[in-house]
C-alpha cells in the first residue's frame, strides 16, 4: 500500500503514514461493525437456547437492535460521582477500549492480510492483553465506591491468574511452530498431522487447546467465570459508576476481546485462514473466509457456554488457574519440548 500512495508523488514518509492510518481504518471500522453485530447474535443465541425470541422488533429480525441501544447510551447524561477521580474515571474505560483495538494489529485474516507483521507477533498480544488489567483496576479505584473496587480487585486477580497459564501454553505453540511471527504460526499448521491442517490434531498440543479455550473464557470474564460482574453479588461489578458512553466503551472492549480470543483460538490452534484439511479443492475458498467462518465457531462455543453452564464460586475459579492449569501446562512445556529436541527438531 505504500508503493501505492507513493505512486500518488507522496514522499515516502507521508506514503507510509497514509497507509498506515488506511490499515489501522480497515480493521477498526469493520471490527466495530462486527462487534455491533456480534452482541445481537449473543443476544439471539441465549434466546433460543432459553426458548425466547431475543431482540426482533428494531429493523428486519432485530438487525439494527444494537445501533438503538448505542444511540440510546451515546444520548444519555454523562454521570461522574461527587467523590470520584474524574481524571482517572474517565481514562479508564478508553484504556480498556484502545488496548482491546491494538491487539488486532497482528492477528493474520488471510495470507499476507495484516496491519503489522512483527516477528515478535505473539509477544505482542502478551503484552497488550497484560496491560488489560490498568483499565479494570483504575474504574475500580476511580470510582471512590466500595462494590467497584471489590469487583475490580476480583478481576485484577483473575486475569493475572490466568494469564499465567496462557503464558506457558502459548510456549508450547511457539516450541512448535519455531517462530513468534503470527503469519508463520498459521503456515506451521499446514499438513500438520497427515492432512488436518491445525495443532489441535496433536495430541500433544489438543489438551493445550482445552485449556486456552477455557483460559480464554476467565481472561475476557465470561461465564462461568464472570464473577467481576456477578449482578447478583456485585451489582455490575466495576463498571457500576458508568453511565452514557464510558459504559459503552466498556461494554464494546469487552466484546472486541472476546473476538480476539476467538481469533486466537482460530489462529494458534486451528489453522487460521487455512481451511480444515490440506485438499487442493478446499484452497478454492478465500482464506479470510475460513478465519471469519472459525472465528464464528468459537463465539457460538463461548456464547453457548454462557448460555448453559452455572458460575464458579470464587474460590473455584482460581484453584482451577493455579492447582489445575499451571502445574499441567508447566508439565506439557517439558513434555512438548522433550519431545522435540528427541526428534531433532531444534537442530
Amino acid at each position: 500500500m505504500t508503493a501505492f500512495f507513493q505512486t500518488l508523488g507522496m514522499s515516502y514518509e507521508w506514503a507510509w503514514f497514509v497507509s498506515t492510518v488506511c490499515g489501522v481504518l480497515l480493521i477498526a471500522l469493520p471490527l466495530m461493525l462486527a462487534v455491533a453485530m456480534i452482541i445481537y447474535v449473543d443476544r439471539k443465541i441465549w434466546a433460543a437456547m432459553a426458548l425466547r425470541r431475543g431482540p426482533n422488533v428494531v429493523g428486519p429480525f432485530g438487525l439494527l437492535q444494537s445501533f438503538a441501544d448505542g444511540l440510546k447510551v451515546f444520548l444519555q447524561e454523562t454521570i461522574i460521582p461527587s467523590a470520584a477521580n474524574k481524571g482517572l474515571f474517565l481514562i479508564a474505560p478508553i484504556v480498556t477500549f484502545t488496548l482491546a483495538l491494538l491487539s488486532w494489529a497482528v492477528i493474520p485474516f488471510n495470507s499476507g492480510a495484516f496491519v503489522s507483521n512483527i516477528n515478535i507477533g505473539l509477544l505482542y498480544i502478551l503484552a497488550i492483553s497484560s496491560l488489560g488489567v490498568y483499565g479494570t483496576i483504575m474504574a475500580g479505584w476511580a470510582s471512590n465506591s466500595k462494590y467497584p473496587f471489590f469487583s475490580a480487585m476480583r478481576a485484577s486477580a483473575q486475569m493475572i491468574s490466568y494469564e499465567v497459564s496462557i503464558g506457558f501454553i502459548l510456549i508450547t505453540v511457539v516450541l512448535w511452530a519455531g517462530t513468534f511471527n503470527m503469519n508463520d504460526i498459521v503456515w506451521a499448521q499446514k499438513g500438520h498431522v497427515w492432512i488436518i491442517n491445525g495443532f489441535v490434531a496433536n495430541p500433544l498440543l489438543f489438551p493445550m487447546w482445552v485449556m486456552f479455550l477455557i483460559s480464554s473464557l476467565a481472561e475476557t470474564q465470561r461465564a462461568p467465570f464472570d464473577l467481576a460482574e456477578a449482578e447478583s453479588e456485585l451489582v455490575a461489578g466495576y463498571q457500576t459508576e458508568y453511565s452514557s458512553m464510558a459504559f459503552a466503551a466498556y461494554w464494546l472492549g469487552e466484546y472486541a476481546n472476546v473476538l480476539l480470543m476467538c481469533a486466537l483460538n482460530a489462529t494458534l490452534f486451528w489453522g487460521g485462514w487455512l481451511p480444515p484439511l490440506d485438499i487442493p479443492i478446499l484452497y478454492l475458498v478465500p482464506g479470510f473466509i475460513w478465519f471469519l467462518l472459525k472465528v464464528f465457531f468459537f463465539f457460538f462455543v463461548f456464547s453457548w457456554i454462557k448460555a448453559t453452564v452455572p458460575r464458579y464460586r470464587y474460590d473455584q475459579l482460581m484453584r482451577l488457574g493455579w492447582k489445575v492449569f499451571l502445574p499441567v501446562s508447566l508439565l506439557f512445556v517439558v513434555l512438548v519440548s522433550g519431545y522435540l529436541m528427541a526428534i531433532g527438531h531444534f537442530k
